[in-house]
């Protein structure tokens, strides 16, 4: 409330629950026309009390206080607007409040179509026909703005209800709403900071709040949602759409009661990330025991484009770490998976349970149906016993006949498919005045494609596919990167490598390539908008897929809008593609080449699917192949709320395509695309077996909402469950199985009964060509072996963390080693003691610098004032050290090590260098005497002597100073010398060298490093002060040169 105290003592007040309950009136849940008093009495029956709501029980422990407008009833009005596939619904009802009734029957509409405005007169002869003519010009201009803001700040739903108009103004007094949340990146900055909370009935988990911010920093996408914290069935899977089939089963089986939770992980996370999503799902089930003990259930379609073995990896690491409360909770786990390298995960998998850990751990792949695990779990069937599986996938990929060019083709055509001219037709004929029309075949083995975004892997896989498929040339005529300029790109076709071209500008792929008409589109959610719309301007593009998942749904419908006026199809978006055996395929669908081979997607078969998942329409690949003749074509639409392409305009091509003898839909609770099925059965239009199934039907099991991994698996009212469409699908005449488990039975029997008919004539099955693997992943796979061009010992950055000689980064920081210590991990390959960490850091700080006269620092000055840059600046400097300057370390140390060393007296070794003619490396200086100490040495000597275990050589160079410094007062032990002799002593007596690795740092120049370090720092120092100074191009005076020309000259 912005009153004071005293103004709410005098004011009439309201209060409700603000916790995402609706029709808080009809619940009692409203409190009217109070007195201060009175809000405190109505708070203390229901503050902190458990209330139901619904199925749904819950604590009430926020609510709103406002002030009461007092009002009569004829002043109360409804107000409400949704969006839908179309536009956005306004409804108006001239009686509000909380016995408004059948608003949806009652309420009058208005229909703003997508990019349209609203206009005052359309409010006015719509909506307002029997508002009360004293309020209409007030109402008409509060609901174009209302309606304005709505669209401004992507809203998806607003009602208000009772909206209050008295001759004062207008008043919302109740108010239900819901924004697009993928439209943060475009309405941050309007909305400020949101949250995002539980729907009543569930309680908002740090461990929840810890996965959404995973998920925001990932380019993957991470789940998690708490139901039963106390449940015994917990799950863990990989992709949006198997997470709803894995729910759906677990209550399909009778396990509602015990789920404690619903997540996903899909999108290729990183080691890392599986391994923080696995964790906090170990910790949660491990906090209390049940007396059953507990399931895991780590499931998942066949992947597309993740790497099984990788994510595996992470899920094993947090299995290790949690293995003690795994064993004491008595937790079983279930693995099923299938996917790029999925044999290397599963082996994993299970030896950390059999040879590592004791946790019981079944694995099984493709092979076994994606949810039979489930009833494994739960003790419905028979664990079953699977022989090992082979630990890569090479005897699908290696290439055994040695040729180069394509390989014969094995089959183009499906078992029955009759040729039709009709088909082969790239579109149907415009007909004058209308939109063009969409193709019926959107894909043929001379499809060719443009692809947006740098996704060279996912180009590969198309070619490859492409070569297995027999196809003459590659599908992907070029890629379009606005963020580098024109260029090729090499890839392979088949053994051969090719050049595809690559360009900046769409407009130039376009002219060049007049022969695309499918575009590809990688683009971010961020600029996928842009990138679609600037594609439809170029009218040969009749098909694009659009991968990208959280685009602003008013955006996406904007891009739906303008390919219906064109006529083009669109695949998306969140969507992983589609896929025309023997023809072509979109990206990343279908996965990687064993599992195109394994499924038989390199010909076709007789079944077309369509799917919302990316992931199950994998899934539904491998069923296929193994109770028909394959697929003929399948296409994901993706799981948005708006998807480009319905459910509906693919199987009426199928229906309208010879070759597809029956279609598989995989449908979803959510939108009501599956009743147009219904109606096209029903009439008539559509005739060929439809098989269909609805997954998300533990939806209404739950008793809160539960937002499932799509952003369109969401059911606003109850003929979008997925019960509700199963049972009018079946009511219509498809083949509805009785859940997901016996989907692959059903469609099975249906082609069974078409192959009986003669309608499917199997033929006889083709080998096909094979395609060598590639070097990268043979080598992940553990295939072959090669010689490494570098070795490194001192770093690895390949993991999740940086390495510095096996200490991680995070490490390095929480043990305060410093800068010393880190130069002691990459030099020395050692975690050194304290004070020699601290001694490494002081001879840094003393050799830092020496004034701007001495060479180096000359050099340095000299070449910045020239104009040059930073780098070539200290360079110059850096190329001055030697024997005569700062390269007196290492021969110090090497000069006093051998004298001390082969026992030789100071005295000795002093008359020894003299009759040698040699200096005596790390003694004497230009301007520090014996009476004029260098305090730099006496600072290091001071810590030398009170930390070091020993200091043999120091003692031995300082009886060497006082034989020269009797001779000369300035021939004394200087820094540089003082710091060779000094690391000595430290790596011969500091615990962690042998006395060879010792003399070995010594001899490969390690202690010149530490002035070459230490003084760059200066270097640098003095580059920037010339800059700051802005001094101009050095030229040395004549004055200070000799010129010195030779006699015969000087005549």
């Amino acid at each position: 409330m912005t009153r004071n105290t005293r103004d709410r003592k005098c004011n009439r007040l309201v209060v409700k629950p603000d916790q995402l309950i609706k029709r808080r009136g009809k619940l009692g849940l409203v409190g009217v026309n109070l007195d201060l008093e009175g809000v405190k009495e109505w708070l203390q029956t229901r503050l902190m009390k458990e209330t139901t709501v619904g199925k749904a029980k819950g604590i009430l422990k926020n609510f709103l206080i406002e002030p009461f407008v007092a009002h009569k009833q004829e002043e109360e009005f409804y107000v409400c607007i949704y969006a839908t596939r179309e536009g956005d619904y306004m409804l108006f009802h001239h009686e509000g409040g909380v016995d408004v009734g059948d608003v949806d029957s009652k309420a009058l509409k208005l229909l703003v179509g997508v990019d349209e405005k609203i206009s005052a007169d359309t409010v006015k002869s719509q909506l307002l026909t029997h508002a009360p003519a004293d309020k209409k010009e007030m109402l008409i201009s509060f609901l174009v703005g209302l309606f304005n803001m709505y669209e401004d700040l992507y809203f998806t739903y607003l009602e208000i209800n009772p909206l209050v108009v008295t001759k004062d103004g207008v008043y919302v007094l109740d108010m239900a709403a819901k924004i697009d949340a993928t439209a943060d990146y475009l309405c941050k900055a309007k909305w400020g900071d949101v949250e995002f909370p539980p729907p009543f009935g569930r309680e908002a988990y740090p461990e929840e709040a810890y996965i959404a911010d995973l998920d925001a920093k990932s380019g993957a996408s991470l789940k998690l949602t708490l139901l039963n914290p106390r449940g015994r069935i917990w799950t863990m899977v990989a992709g949006g759409g198997a997470s709803v089939v894995y729910s759906d089963t677990i209550c399909d089986l009778g396990g509602v009661n015990e789920l404690a939770n619903y997540g996903e992980y899909s999108g290729a996370p990183s080691e890392q990330q599986t391994y923080d999503y696995a964790k906090t799902i170990l910790s949660l089930m491990t906090r209390e025991k049940h007396p059953n003990g507990k399931v895991l259930i780590i499931g998942g379609s066949i992947a597309n484009f993740t790497n099984v073995a990788a994510t595996f990896k992470g899920i094993v690491r947090a299995i290790k770490d949690y293995q003690d409360p795994l064993k004491e909770h008595e937790v079983t786990i279930f693995v099923r998976r299938g996917g790029p390298n999925y044999q290397e995960g599963l082996r994993v998998m299970g030896e950390v349970g059999e040879f590592t850990t004791g946790i019981p751990i079944h694995v099984f792949g493709t092979e076994t149906h994606m949810t039979a695990i489930v009833g494994m779990a739960l003790g419905h069937r028979p664990i079953a016993t699977q022989p090992r599986v082979a630990a890569h996938t090479a005897n699908f990929l290696l290439n055994t006949s040695g040729g180069t060019t394509t390989p014969a083709s094995s089959r183009s055509a499906s078992f029955s498919e009759v040729k039709t001219g009709a088909e082969n037709s790239s579109a149907q004929k415009t007909r004058a005045g209308l939109p063009p029309a969409k193709s019926t075949t959107l894909f043929s083995n001379h499809t060719k494609a443009i692809v947006w975004g740098m996704q060279t892997r996912a180009v590969q896989g198309m070619l490859d596919f492409d070569y297995v498929c027999s196809r003459q040339e590659p599908s992907v005529a070029a890629m379009v990167y606005p963020f580098t300029g024109d260029h090729k790109q090499k890839f392979y076709w088949g053994h051969k490598e090719i050049l595809l071209p690559v360009y900046k500008n769409m407009a130039d792929a376009m002219k060049k390539h007049p022969e695309v008409d499918v575009l590809i589109s990688f683009a971010s959610l961020r600029s996928a908008y842009d990138s679609t719309i600037e594609t439809m301007q170029y009218p040969q593009i009749r098909t694009m897929a659009i991968i990208a998942e959280g685009i602003p749904e008013a955006l996406t419908r904007k891009i739906i809008k303008m390919a219906e006026e064109k006529g083009v199809t669109i695949i998306g978006p969140a969507t992983v593609g589609g896929i025309k055996p023997g023809c072509f395929k979109i990206g990343n669908t279908g996965g990687m080449l064993d599992n195109i081979l394994a499924s038989k997607l390199y010909r076709p078969g007789s079944v077309a699917y369509v799917s919302r998942s990316g992931g199950m329409s994998n899934e539904l690949n491998n069923i296929i192949s193994r109770t028909t003749d394959g697929v003929y074509e399948g296409v994901a639409i993706g799981g948005d709320r708006y998807p480009g392409s319905v459910f509906m305009d693919h199987v009426l091509r199928y229906q309208d395509t010879p070759g597809v003898k029956m279609i598989v839909v995989l449908g979803e609770i959510g939108g009501n695309e599956e009743y147009k099925i219904c109606k096209g059965i029903k009439e008539g239009r559509i005739t060929k077996p439809v098989v269909c199934w609805c997954i998300g039907t533990c939806a209404t099991l739950f008793s809160s909402e539960v937002q499932f991994g799509h952003a369109g698996a969401c059911a606003n009212q109850a003929s979008e469950t997925a019960l509700a469409k199963n049972k009018a699908l079946e009511e219509a005449g498809a083949f509805v199985p009785k859940s997901f488990d016996e989907l692959g039975d059903v469609i099975k029997s249906v082609y069974d009964n078409l192959v009986a008919k003669g309608v499917i004539m199997p033929a006889k099955e083709v080998p096909p060509p094979t395609v060598p693997m590639d070097y990268s992943w043979a080598r992940e796979l553990g295939l072959i072996r090669k010689p490494a061009s570098f070795m490194t010992s001192i770093c690895d950055e390949r993991g999740q963390e940086l390495i510095y000689a096996g200490m991680p980064i995070t490490e390095v920081f929480k043990s305060e080693i410093g800068l010393g210590g880190t130069l002691g991990l990459l030099w020395f390959q050692r975690r050194l003691p304290r004070y020699a960490c601290q001694f490494i850091e002081m001879c840094l700080m003393v050799t830092a610098d020496h004034g701007p006269a001495v060479s180096g620092a000359h050099n340095t000055i000299v070449c910045a004032r020239a104009g040059k840059d930073l780098i070539s600046s200290l360079t110059s400097g850096l190329l001055t050290i030697g024997d005569r300057f700062g390269g007196a370390l290492d021969a110090a140390a090497k000069q006093f090590s051998k004298a001390f060393d082969s026992g030789m007296l100071p005295m000795e070794f002093v008359n020894k260098m003299k009759k040698d003619g040699k200096l005596i490396m790390g003694i004497g200086h230009r301007v520090k005497s014996i009476n004029n100490p260098d305090m730099r040495v006496q600072i290091l000597k001071d810590f030398v002597k009170q930390h070091f275990p020993a200091a043999q050589l120091l003692d031995y160079a300082l009886e060497v100073e006082k034989i020269t410094t009797s001779k000369k007062p300035n021939l004394i032990l200087n820094v540089d010398g003082f710091i060779g002799v000094a690391f000595v002593d430290l790596l011969r007596n500091c615990g962690g060298f042998t006395r060879d690795e010792a003399d070995e740092f010594v001899e490969i120049g390690a202690l010149n490093g530490i002035f070459v370090l230490g003084r760059s720092m200066g270097f640098i120092g003095h580059y920037l002060d010339q800059k700051r100074l802005k001094q101009g191009l050095y030229r040395h005076p004549w004055d200070d040169i000799s010129y010195v020309l030779p006699e015969h000259m000087t005549m």
